[in-house]
């Protein structure tokens, strides 16, 4: 099979295009063919050394990659949820070795779940490691409840642009920050108010909530704490930053550090959400295969309006 395995991290440019054998199916795998692979700053972090290259570059080839899309052409001894044919979407094995940049993909059948006809195999790559963190964030460590106020970060992003939907599904009003170029984008998602942080301290523009979804860090993260609630949460999918912790505590509110899982609840209730329509994928950008560096440039821009796809 076709692979990229990272021969160095040095960003795209240490991503090479790669004959590898097909992958060794466990009892509990199924080996998907894959048809389209979604790409996150996850990926570039890792790709130039960071994030989660420490673990990985112990197992030889690194081959980096956690979303995919595609069907299904084997299935291990023990599987009985799926079967040779069925088309699926998954983000696999994170935060371990994924392995996704790749025409075949073994992975746990736990960590893939069929995907709805009525979305492209695009959409259903889109729609996994971005908007399950979206899902663990809000639902699981923030427990969004209808009628709260939550404050979205960087909402036209890959993560935003579904937590702004999931939230507005749950039936909360959606505070959103975002640029002057994506304001148009997230109004149409649902954000019920939107402030551009280039031209207005968010802190100084609304009114407390009590949920705060952090995509940012730094600076960003220990002012959304003055706008949050007494008894209000953060979440950050990014951790904490060392004065988080004691300045939450004296306002009397939670703080969270998370890190999305494939092991963690979730990627079946958001599968339902894209058959629904209820959560849309936006991709802005498709590359194919053979350019998937490029694409991983297009994510390190930080500029991208939802999400970067490869299709095989």
């Amino acid at each position: 099979m076709k692979a990229f395995i990272l021969a160095e991290p040095t960003g795209s440019a240490g991503l090479q295009l790669t004959e590898q054998p097909t992958p060794t199916l466990g009892a509990d795998d199924v080996l998907v063919q894959v048809q389209a692979i979604s790409l996150n700053p996850v990926d570039v972090k890792t790709c130039q050394g960071k994030a989660l290259y420490g673990s990985l570059k112990e197992q030889s080839p690194v081959m980096p990659g956690w979303d995919i899309a595609g069907t299904v052409r084997e299935v291990g001894s023990n599987v009985t949820t799926l079967q040779p044919g069925d088309e699926v979407l998954g983000m696999v094995n994170f935060p371990g070795h994924g392995r996704a940049y790749a025409e075949l993909v073994a992975a746990p059948a736990a960590h893939l779940v069929r995907k709805p006809a009525n979305i492209s195999m695009a959409e259903a790559a889109a729609g996994t490691l971005a908007a399950l963190t979206a899902w663990q964030a809000l639902v699981n460590n923030a427990n969004l409840q209808a009628g709260q106020r939550v404050l979205v970060h960087a909402a036209g992003g890959g993560v935003g642009h579904y937590a702004v939907q999931l939230a507005k599904h749950l039936g909360a009003h959606v505070v959103a920050t975002a640029s002057a170029a994506k304001r148009d984008f997230v109004q149409s998602l649902g954000a019920d108010e939107i402030v551009d942080y280039q031209q207005q301290a968010f802190e100084q523009a609304i009114e407390p909530v009590d949920v705060v979804l952090d995509c940012l860090a730094g600076d960003t993260q220990l002012r959304s704490l003055e706008v949050l609630k007494p008894g209000g949460v953060l979440v950050s999918i990014l951790g904490l930053t060392p004065d988080t912790p004691q300045r939450a505590e004296q306002r009397g509110v939670t703080a969270k550090g998370m890190l999305v899982n494939s092991n963690e609840p979730g990627m079946p209730q958001v599968a339902e959400l894209l058959g629904s329509s209820a959560l849309r994928s936006h991709v802005s950008h498709t590359f194919a295969f053979e350019q998937l560096p490029q694409a991983l440039d297009e994510v390190a821009t930080g500029r991208t309006q939802g999400k970067v796809v490869v299709t095989l």
